[in-house]
């Protein structure tokens, strides 16, 4: 028996606030005359979080962040359904303007609309739509993005003759740092905190080129002097800012920071990192990234 063609896609459930009332953002697709959420194939080589947020603003013109994951939806598709659609689901936050009233129709979609919550539970074509809205209701509330980022590859500290806080990143950590933009650029980072070790700060600084955002940098994240009460307050003082930030530093600084947010620390490679969406205080979702490759 032939295995099915696998199609990957990506999308989001966009939430918002408007009034007092939960709205999420649905589009019509006239071809299939349904309603659904804002998603598309994956382009080759692109990486799912990439492509909902290129989807979704292609769909409906609303430029988003991600939030907290969703389960993914599989599901067979075709005159003879020997395709298989994976569709990778996030919450999505607008960022800057959500009005969709001067959308545009097209052939593609020709309606795009924010629905209170209740009448899209009514207006969504397919169940398992539903059952995603479902899941995506206790993220109604906005959630912060805290990246908390392992520094990428450096080189061997045995062959480093200088100062340790001056040791670079290799060729392979330099192109897993190149590789870093669009992962924070998906979570909307504004706010970009690292150790004052150089491998840490350059490992942030292809993103803050990108962003045209400064890296600032801190002692207390530093391997040689992090302590316990200076990484909390670094932690405590990025989960009050209630803003998109990600925080780099080293495998032995790590376990602090994550004690810090009550977190079991997890073992994490070289250029890799966690999203901790929290709210409040308090942790909403966590999703682990591994590192990128080089190349």
């Amino acid at each position: 028996m032939t295995e099915p063609t696998l199609v990957a896609a990506a999308g989001a459930v966009v939430l918002r606030r408007q009034s007092g009332r939960s709205q999420v953002l649905l589009v019509h697709r006239p071809k299939y005359d349904d309603w659904s959420f804002p998603k598309g194939k994956l382009d080759p080589h692109e990486a799912p979080r990439t492509a909902a947020l290129r989807e979704v603003l292609e769909e409906t013109g609303v430029a988003i962040r991600l939030g907290p994951p969703l389960e993914s939806q599989a599901y067979t598709f075709g005159p003879r359904h020997d395709r298989v659609k994976l569709v990778h689901y996030w919450v999505g936050r607008a960022r800057g303007e959500d009005d969709v009233t001067s959308y545009q129709p097209n052939a593609e979609i020709d309606e795009v609309r924010w629905v209170e919550v209740e009448a899209a539970h009514r207006l969504l074509t397919y169940a398992r739509d539903r059952a995603t809205l479902h899941e995506a209701m206790p993220f109604v509330r906005k959630t912060y993005p805290l990246v908390v980022l392992r520094h990428a590859e450096a080189r061997a500290r045995r062959t480093w003759k200088g100062d340790d806080r001056e040791r670079t990143l290799t060729v392979h950590g330099e192109h897993q740092a190149e590789r870093l933009p669009p992962v924070l650029e998906a979570y909307g980072i504004e706010r970009l905190v690292s150790s004052s070790s150089r491998r840490c700060w350059t490992t942030l600084a292809p993103y803050g080129v990108l962003a045209d955002l400064q890296v600032e940098v801190t002692d207390e994240l530093a391997e040689e002097d992090a302590t316990d009460v200076g990484v909390v307050e670094e932690v405590e003082w990025l989960v009050d800012l209630r803003r998109p930030a990600v925080v780099c530093s080293h495998r032995p600084v790590l376990p602090l920071i994550f004690d810090a947010l009550g977190i079991d620390p997890p073992e994490l490679d070289l250029g890799a990192m966690v999203v901790v969406h929290h709210r409040q205080g308090r942790i909403a979702a966590i999703e682990r990234i591994a590192a990128p490759p080089s190349r």
